[in-house]
């Protein structure tokens, strides 16, 4: 438009069965129609719209009751009471009680905004301290709804105030359950995407060695019938866990997508494993638990010890294509789109309470990471996670969980930016693949808002006495380059386009220990043997009929041309899991009654049975004296001691024989 042209500008406010609309009329002519932001406040429940999709909630709960789009009227669970379809929810206990769970229902709504280009809406819930039996935590769900945005955001502040009683928190997650005749095909990631099976299959199938598992008897789709269905095939560590959902079978087919654009609010760090979406049809979003961890990861709060913390917002994201009946992967490469969106958005600008810290409040970390790994050179710690933790030991940021962490990963040089960390006082921690150990940086890191700190140049001297005489495995914490058998022939496995991420989560694979090793236990030869076919990936019990079970003993046979009786070596151990196990390490005698070293009993999470193929990490720095070893053939026992299950076990990441200390 040319500038001297004069123009009348009016804004009208138009109301339709969907949403307000506002018309931009431009000299009596309408040029623009977006709908607006809506609250439709009733009595017991409260509706937000946006012209896009409706969300109607509970007052005062703050249970999601019906989500409807695309021309669906609600895409969440109708066969579902209200109260069960979506929700945040908690597993607590207060240690000596058995553990019970707890859906957040507030007692107070609020209306926190309400403008044409945004709602956000408040259910609290405040602890009164005579309410015993009540778990001492106040919370605050926030719902929030933007213009012109296919979906709606959700947070939740919780706190405990100084002088409240001890309580341990399990499980803190949101969950939305939807509509079981609607919603078939579920993706996790471009790998592990697939038509479900129904949550009456589950129902009659055979349960096998626990509840998570169900054989597939007798399936709605025949296809899946002999496959096992387990929640747990559907983890994903925290650093690969953005976006999963399901399509529907509608026409045209609508997703449902749950999208975690940051961490920097869920515990464990990057490595954590939880569940995503699962058989339901149900979509998850879990900021605090034990799963693949164990006690570690359970919030443990000390009588009197304050705390508070905003977790979220996550973004539950609605599509829809005609073009994805045929094609349901379209709605997914849509949705990691809309995902990446997310996360260049982080941390978001529009919620409203004051204890979410927007980027103007944060700080930014900068610097290069070398690894010194002989005495002469340094090499860059390439394609390592590096992150800021609460104050700990080495390696403690993995079962760290009432604060907050943020991480990143450096590039091939070495060099790290961590941006938008909340102020406070951290460590810098770091991992990095194709090296031993943990990195922390030797001083404290303290955060202000709006700082700009560069670390310069650090060294991490990883764990390292001699030199390889020999090494097993690939040091990256997990114990996936290890030899993983094809699961028991009465079980279907389901194919994948790609089976990488999938071959190890199938149901059974401890079994096959005993398969391969009926009565003499594995045997590794240095120098002849190959770990990806001869290290089986788990140091599992054996199997001896009748529910009784083994310990086993694996030998690592290897020769030596010369030893330094007078000189130490050393035995480089890495676990990438352990569940209830002890594992006992004698050199040259496996009668010995006192073991030369022994782990004690540890771990529990329970990757084995969860498919997870690492859990928490371990690492031993066992002292060989030399007068142990012999020159020629030499044998190193590893003996997992305790026996009582078939899920007891270790796995490894990485083991290397050190020559005398240098």
């Amino acid at each position: 438009m040319g500038k001297n042209m004069q123009l009348s500008l009016l804004y009208v406010v138009e109301f339709t069965m969907v949403a307000f609309t506002l018309l931009l009329v431009v000299d009596g002519r309408r040029m623009i129609e977006t709908p607006i932001v809506r609250l439709d406040i009733q009595t017991n429940q409260v509706t937000m719209s946006n012209g896009i999709v409706n969300v109607t909630l509970s007052i005062p709960y703050g249970l999601v009751m019906s989500i409807s789009y695309g021309g669906v009227n609600n895409l969440l669970a109708t066969q579902n009471v209200e109260k069960n379809r979506g929700y945040w929810d908690i597993f607590w206990n207060r240690t000596t009680s058995k553990r019970a769970r707890k859906k957040f229902l507030g007692n107070r709504f609020e209306v926190i905004m309400d403008t044409e280009n945004q709602a956000e809406i408040s259910f609290k819930s405040t602890w009164n301290g005579s309410q015993s039996d009540e778990l001492p935590l106040n919370s605050d769900l926030r719902f929030v709804m933007l213009r012109d945005t296919p979906g709606f955001y959700t947070y939740a502040i919780v706190e405990r105030l100084e002088g409240w009683p001890l309580v341990y928190i399990e499980n803190l997650r949101v969950v939305f359950k939807l509509q079981q005749d609607m919603f078939h095909y579920m993706a996790i990631s471009d790998e592990r995407q697939r038509i479900m099976p129904m949550p009456v299959d589950r129902e009659t199938g055979k349960v096998l060695d626990y509840k998570e598992a169900v054989l597939l008897t007798n399936p709605t789709n025949p296809d899946l019938k002999g496959e096992v269905d387990d929640k747990y095939f559907y983890a994903t560590d925290n650093k690969d866990d953005r976006v999963h959902g399901w399509v529907s079978s509608t026409n045209p087919p609508v997703g449902f997508w749950m999208i975690i654009p940051n961490d920097e609010f869920r515990t464990g760090g990057p490595y954590k494993q939880d569940l995503t979406s699962h058989v339901g049809p149900t979509v998850l979003s879990i900021f605090v638990s034990r799963h693949f961890a164990g006690d570690d990861l359970v919030i443990k709060f000390q009588q009197g010890e304050p705390w508070k913390k905003v977790i979220g917002p996550v973004f539950l994201y609605l599509n829809s294509n005609s073009s994805a009946m045929d094609n349901p992967t379209i709605l997914w490469d849509d949705a990691k789109r809309r995902m990446n969106q997310e996360v260049a958005n982080w941390p978001y600008d529009f919620p409203v309470s004051e204890e979410y810290i927007k980027s103007n409040q944060r700080g930014i970390i900068r610097g290069q990471l070398l690894v010194n790994e002989s005495t002469t050179t340094l090499v860059p710690a390439s394609n390592g996670y590096i992150g800021l933790a609460p104050r700990g030991d080495v390696g403690s940021w993995q079962r760290e969980n009432k604060g907050y962490q943020f991480w990143t990963k450096t590039d091939a040089m070495g060099n790290f930016t961590i941006e938008n960390v909340i102020s406070g006082t951290y460590n810098l921690y770091a991992t990095v693949p194709g090296i031993i150990g943990d990195y922390k940086y030797t001083f404290d890191v303290q955060v202000t808002p709006g700082s700009s700190i560069e670390l310069g140049s650090l060294v991490y001297n990883p764990p390292r006495n001699g030199a390889t005489l020999w090494e097993i495995g690939v040091p990256d914490r997990t114990a996936a380059e290890f030899f993983v058998p094809t699961p028991p022939s009465e079980y279907n496995v389901h194919v994948y386009q790609n089976n990488f991420e999938s071959i190890f989560r199938q149901y059974g694979l401890w079994e096959q220990y005993s398969v391969l090793y009926p009565e003499n236990d594995l045997v590794y030869n240095v120098g002849t043997s190959n770990y990806s076919k001869d290290w089986f990936f788990a140091h599992v019990t054996r199997n001896i009929g009748n529910k009784t079970y083994i310990p086993t003993t694996w030998k690592i046979i290897f020769n030596l041309e010369i030893v330094d009786n007078a000189s130490n070596y050393t035995l480089q151990m890495a676990l990438a899991a352990a569940q209830r196990a002890e594992l006992q390490v004698r050199f040259n005698d496996e009668k010995v009654v006192e073991p030369h070293f022994t782990t004690g009993k540890i771990g529990g999470d329970n990757a084995i049975a969860r498919h997870g193929i690492h859990g928490l990490y371990f690492l031993y720095s066992i002292e060989v004296k030399g007068n142990l070893l012999v020159k020629g053939t030499n044998t190193i026992f590893l003996t997992q001691a305790i026996a009582t299950n078939p899920f007891q076990g270790v796995m490894y990441d990485y083991l290397r024989l050190e020559g005398p200390h240098q």
